[in-house]
């Protein structure tokens, strides 16, 4: 038996055969094992890792997203509270002008609240949803926000004011009706000397609306270039 097996293992050897002994792994074997083994131990890290990082880039993301919309919500309410201001200090010099003591509560709640929600309104419209639009540039996103605030911060409330206190001058007869025809020139030189007081605001809507332009489009540019450098 014993010559059989060395006959074997001659003609084995003779055939280019190397024979292996008892718990013994050949050497060719090993490093297919350890050649397969790696990469599938750096592929499995990768996954890993990969929605991990995702996941962090998504969480900064969102929380960018709910900072802009915050500051959004912040300074158009500041906005509006400006413009509501502005239409108290409208209703306060025509009624003086027209000498009006009647429905004050009624004059001072819509002047206030009117204001207030025409100029939130608008600012979402012409400035906020054309921005994540991508329609507008700053320039443009400047010129917007002191427009809402010239409109719906001054014109808007003096108009307002002007008509309302008008309708209840004619109506308890406190100043001296105009001839007919020309009821508004007579109501305008009644009021041009108080009116002038109504610059005050205009300055001060105009220099809230360049800085909160600015300032949304900045944080918009910011937020655009993180969700920019995340898609890459």
């Amino acid at each position: 038996m014993a010559a059989l097996g060395r006959g074997g293992g001659a003609q084995l050897a003779d055939r280019g055969v190397v024979p292996v002994e008892a718990g013994e792994v050949p050497k060719d074997i090993k490093m297919a094992t350890y050649t397969h083994g790696q990469p599938r131990s750096f592929l499995e890290d990768a996954k890993f890792r990969r929605p991990t990082v995702t996941e962090i880039i998504e969480k900064k993301l969102e929380y960018l997203r709910k900072e802009n919309k915050n500051l959004n919500i912040y300074g158009s309410v500041f906005y509006g509270t400006t413009a509501g201001f502005s239409g108290i200090l409208a209703n306060f010099i025509f009624r003086y002008c027209f000498k009006v003591k009647h429905d004050a509560l009624k004059t001072y709640a819509s002047l206030t609240t009117l204001p207030f929600l025409s100029t939130i309104v608008t600012y979402k419209l012409f400035v906020t949803d054309a921005l994540y639009s991508g329609n507008i540039s700053q320039e443009n996103c400047v010129v917007r926000s002191s427009l809402v605030g010239l409109v719906c911060g001054v014109l808007y409330p003096s108009a307002l004011a002007f008509s309302k206190n008008g309708r209840l001058a004619a109506k308890y007869h406190t100043v001296t009706l105009p001839p007919k025809g020309r009821v508004l020139l007579h109501w305008l030189l009644l009021c041009q000397t108080e009116v002038k007081a109504m610059a005050f605001p205009l300055v001060f809507q105009m220099l809230i609306g360049i800085l909160n332009g600015l300032q949304h489009y900045a944080v918009f540019e910011s937020t655009l270039e993180k969700k920019t450098l995340h898609e890459d």
